[in-house]
């Protein structure tokens, strides 16, 4: 596997550990606020007993949503093991959510039956046993959630469309998914009841490594943590340190708790708790002097320099996005500026982030945080719980010397370098703006870019031809085995193909549409969802045809306009407007010509790869080395045969050379089923103005039978 792809997946991983985190600041304010407004001390320290104290109507409200906020904090492992699956889960993520609950319980369960079977917890090494969801099993924390989520995820990205044989394909597709988890994590769980003890016992020695390596050990990690920013993965390195025994254990409450932030807001919940965890919040303050000074220094920076008659413009921008990192901690707009007109200054802010981090660890500072270290964050864990529990004004005292540093560092970096900041062009009509990743990305040349086909599946590009077109579709789902959807129109929808795409039956009732594949329809269902999702046409299919469509055709740019090609057929030829359809009589479809099988053998005309086959077999498209589709049309109407009467010898993927033999017409049966057997050769792409020639009537024979392009 190379790196390119390691990192991708990485990144993946990164992205899917921010679904579970989102619930964080929602918890945190119901835990801050509901445990801040009942804790006794709190209250007498505010002379707030008549209103707060016990047995009000507020302390009961307040008590209610601290509690709401605890249980958040006290089930992430499994919050995790559903985002997890949902984050990296290609497609039928509800499906996956589920499955990655389930798995989650019956990985549990196993362990605790393991554990029972071999004596007990009392067996157990001390404090290796936890209570799991309900479940007494082994104190896996987070990397419980995490291992449940990443392996069911890959397992659904297998699986999901797995075609099981005929007796059994009631559980084909989603249906299959969590039948494999729940095998999979039944014996995943029996392996982590003998292997988690070594693993347990190698993270808290990394745990430990870096709680002895005392304030170097947290400036490492600040540094760390800033500069794997523009990379998408400080997620997969903070979040150990947040929620696992790296970030130390703590017993509270007579409950014992690993990872920084558990264990503060295990702390916050605790009435009792006189002192919050330097240990654990070494991990989180860090990042407040940061955010709520230091960047705002850098925009003041930013704004100052600026060109006189831009400022006004700048201002704006800048004042906005240093409000935005000052009370939300969101600190794109300003760190990506930098990071785009000059990487070097971005490495300065990461070197005073790991400062940060190390001054509040110094400063005995313990406010913890949910998502970022703004001013909310900041007044309902710090301010809120009193200096006494929180030492919170260690940040201001540390934040205005980092206001100072940025401001006047920054302004000297930007003029001694003629850095090109916001406001400082040198074109004067240039525009003035904050950047973001995509655009530090697009300067590296890593901007991607998808194309205008989403998908190339023509079974679901036919169905939504069937349906109406994109537009007409409001909602797709399936039973066992039938696809129901909801149309907008319901006159749109044409019984015929559906019908040529393999269906049974459909049924029309009001607005609702039921087509009848059988037991493959939940396959079918994933296929059409995952085009709908991603496609940007309305509707790509003509006559019956499914046909690549692009954002912009492509152009055959070095066409020789003596190019010929062979006569796809032992016939004659003819010039399209002798086609009995105005879709290729009128060349709506493109330039071409048309041709009559004696023999009902079809060739290919040109060499290159079949990129297309309709799975009524009565169409092919080949596309030559420089990018020509040539669509041979087998018939007119013969859509409607459903694949009887042709036999093909060839398949998608195939290199075909110029009168290679493609497919066989069954002339007889077609014409006894009432279809003319012309062939329609169409050049979708050909660049405009050019035309193709051909002797209307004349005899040709494959291997030597040409037709110009000119």
């Amino acid at each position: 596997m190379g790196e390119s792809k390691i990192f991708g997946i990485l990144q993946r991983i990164g992205r899917s550990f921010m679904l579970p985190i989102a619930i964080l600041p929602v918890a945190g304010l119901f835990l801050g606020i509901g445990g801040s407004f009942t804790n006794p001390t709190t209250i007498e320290a505010y002379n707030l007993t008549a209103v707060l104290g016990p047995g009000t109507f507020a302390n009961s409200l307040l008590t209610v949503m601290s509690q709401a906020g605890e249980v958040v904090f006290a089930n992430l492992p499994i919050l995790f093991a559903m985002g997890v699956a949902i984050g990296m889960a290609k497609a039928e993520k509800a499906v996956a959510a589920l499955a990655g609950a389930l798995s989650f319980f019956i990985m549990h369960t196993a362990i605790a039956a393991m554990i029972t079977v071999n004596g007990g917890a009392d067996k157990m090494l001390a404090g290796s046993v936890a209570m799991t969801v309900g479940i007494q099993s082994l104190q896996m924390g987070v990397f419980g959630g995490i291992i449940v989520g990443l392996g069911v995820a890959y397992l659904h990205n297998k699986f999901y469309k797995i075609q099981l044989p005929q007796a059994l394909s009631f559980f084909s597709g989603t249906r299959f998914v969590p039948i494999i988890t729940a095998i999979v994590y039944l014996v995943v769980g029996i392996l982590m009841f003998y292997v988690w003890p070594t693993v347990q016992l190698g993270i808290n020695q990394v745990g430990q490594l870096v709680r002895v390596s005392g304030y170097f050990g947290t400036w490492i990690y600040g540094f760390m943590e800033r500069i794997l920013i523009p990379f998408g993965l400080h997620h997969v390195f903070y979040l150990p340190f947040w929620q696992t025994s790296v970030g130390g254990t703590l017993e509270v409450g007579g409950k014992m708790v690993e990872g920084a932030q558990n264990i503060f807001f295990a702390q916050l919940a605790d009435p009792t708790v006189q002192k919050f965890s330097v240990d654990a919040t070494r991990f989180m303050a860090g990042k407040f002097p940061l955010m709520i000074f230091g960047l705002p220094g850098a925009a003041l920076a930013m704004y100052k320099t600026a060109k006189p008659e831009k400022r006004k413009l700048v201002g704006g921008l800048l004042f906005s996005a240093a409000l935005t990192s000052m009370l939300t901690g969101i600190t794109e707009p300003i760190e990506f500026t930098f990071l785009f007109v000059a990487p070097f200054l971005y490495l300065i802010h990461c070197i005073f982030a790991g400062l940060a981090y190390m001054l509040m660890h110094i400063m005995k500072v313990a406010v913890g945080m949910t998502f970022s270290g703004g001013l909310i964050d900041m007044t309902l864990f710090g301010i809120l719980q009193g200096q006494s529990k929180t030492n919170w004004i260690g940040i201001v005292i540390a934040g205005i010397g980092y206001f100072v540093v940025y401001y006047f560092l920054f302004s000297f970096l930007i003029k001694k370098f003629n850095l090109k900041t916001p406001g400082r062009e040198d074109d004067a009509n240039a525009e003035v703006k904050l950047y973001t990743k995509a655009d530090v990305n697009a300067k590296k040349g890593k901007a991607s870019s998808k194309g205008a086909n989403a998908s190339d599946d023509e079974l679901s590009i036919a169905i939504v031809h069937g349906l109406g077109g994109k537009s007409n579709i409001e909602s797709v789902d399936n039973c066992i085995t039938r696809l129901r959807c909801v149309v907008v129109d319901s006159k749109k929808v044409k019984d015929d193909v559906l019908k040529a795409t393999g269906a049974a039956g459909v049924i029309k009732s009001g607005s609702g549409v039921q087509v009848i594949y059988g037991p493959k329809v939940s396959i079918i269902k994933s296929n059409l969802e995952e085009y709908l999702e991603s496609s940007t046409v309305e509707d790509a299919y003509v006559d019956g045809m499914a046909t690549k469509v692009e954002e912009e055709p492509k152009k055959i740019l070095d066409l020789d306009s003596s190019l010929e090609v062979l006569a796809p057929v032992n016939g004659t030829i003819h010039d399209l407007s002798k086609v009995n359809d105005e879709v290729f009589s009128q060349k709506l479809m493109g330039e071409g010509f048309a041709a009559q099988t004696e023999d009902g053998d079809i060739y290919s005309p040109v060499s290159g790869e079949v990129g297309m086959i309709f799975p009524t077999k009565h169409a092919i498209i080949v596309a030559t080395d420089d990018g020509l589709e040539v669509l041979i049309h087998m018939g007119i109407d013969t859509v409607k045969l459903e694949g009887e009467g042709f036999e093909l010898f060839c398949s998608v993927g195939d290199k075909v050379k110029a009168g290679d033999k493609l497919a066989h017409m069954d002339l007889e049966f077609i014409k006894s089923k009432g279809y003319e057997t012309i062939t329609p050769v169409i050049f979708t792409n050909l660049e405009a103005g050019k035309t193709i020639e051909v002797s209307e009537g004349k005899s040709v024979k494959a291997e030597a039978g040409r037709v110009g392009i000119r």
